[in-house]
């Protein structure tokens, strides 16, 4: 019997939670410790007989660690943080800038290929398996147009970046879609949407002591890549507040084609999810994408790789026959 895959986690926040409760349905994989940059016994798991150690450290774990979850923030973290550990383990992480995966990628690449590694990245559900769900599309109706809506829910990566900004305290970040155009798309209409209206964005923020709020809400609604195309709203409200009203995680949000066929028949296809802990749901897909990620290192795929490059058979703990009967 194969040994299982060992998994090391980088950063405990949601993400890192998530993963660690995810390897708990995955017999086949073992959470062998979590590497954090908090003092290690600062950080309480949900398994206390799994050891936390320094992430300054993670060097000398080379040789024990299959694959190296990294759940860092997109933002700050993993630009600086992925390569580095690209270097030196199998990694996933799920950097999800859609506007610099190229450069990001580019960075993994040149990181883990010659040492070599398997850096997978930008892993989840979007970008991740709504990445899937936008080139099926694509390739089964050539003649169409594809549309992505995200929401209503709690976004990790734009609620670290309101994080992030000189003046906030603490911070979470709705994405709104907007109804009227998906019912345009579903009805196979094929509309020309601007980003602003697909989309809202709505911030609830927790000022730092002496911050000016005026400043902070033109840093948070001009910023580049998160906020800037959309119609952005600042709540600012107490902690209290933050804490009573924004701790739940929930999202989702649905990719549509719609097209036609050979004959001009109109067709749509959509692919929909309905979250409620964004971070559990994407940390169950880091997970998944773990597991391909050791069997395509161990068949010698080196180098940075995405879900448009991994057969969907190495997600499944079960065997090529097994799938073929149960699924197929």
């Amino acid at each position: 019997m194969q040994r299982k895959i060992r998994i090391g986690i980088a950063g405990y926040g949601n993400l890192g939670k998530g993963v660690e409760m995810a390897i708990t349905q995955s017999p086949d994989m073992e959470l062998v410790g979590v590497f954090s940059r908090r003092n290690p016994a600062d950080v309480q798991l949900l398994d206390s007989s799994i050891p936390v150690n320094a992430q300054n450290d993670i060097e000398q774990f080379r040789d024990q660690i299959d694959v190296l979850i990294l759940c860092g923030g997109s933002k700050n973290d993993l630009p600086e943080q992925g390569p580095a550990l690209a270097a030196m383990f199998n990694t996933v992480d799920s950097f999800d800038t859609h506007a610099t995966i190229p450069e990001y990628h580019a960075a993994m690449d040149s990181a883990a290929h010659p040492a070599g590694k398997t850096a997978m990245i930008s892993v989840g559900w979007d970008p991740g398996l709504f990445s899937l769900n936008r080139l099926y599309g694509e390739a089964i109706l050539p003649v169409g147009a594809t549309y992505t809506f995200w929401g209503k829910g709690l976004s990790q990566g734009h609620s670290d970046a309101v994080r992030r900004v000189d003046g906030v305290k603490a911070g979470v970040q709705y994405t709104l879609p907007a109804e009227a155009a998906i019912e345009r798309v579903r009805n196979g209409e094929l509309p020309e949407l601007a980003t602003r209206e697909k989309h809202k964005r709505e911030c609830y923020v927790v000022l730092a002591e002496g911050a000016d709020a005026a400043e902070v809400e033109q840093s948070i609604v001009s910023m580049p890549h998160y906020f800037a195309d959309y119609d952005t709203t600042v709540n600012f409200i107490s902690e209290e507040e933050l804490r009573r009203d924004h701790a739940a995680m929930p999202h989702g949000g649905v990719v549509i084609r719609s097209g036609t066929s050979g004959a001009g028949t109109t067709q749509v296809m959509e692919y929909t999810l309905k979250l409620g802990s964004n971070p559990e749901f994407t940390a169950a897909v880091l997970v998944a994408y773990a597991r391909a990620t050791w069997r395509l290192n161990q068949s010698g795929v080196i180098g940075a790789q995405t879900v448009l490059d991994v057969a969907p058979g190495l997600l499944s703990p079960k065997s090529p026959a097994e799938l073929r009967k149960e699924l197929l």
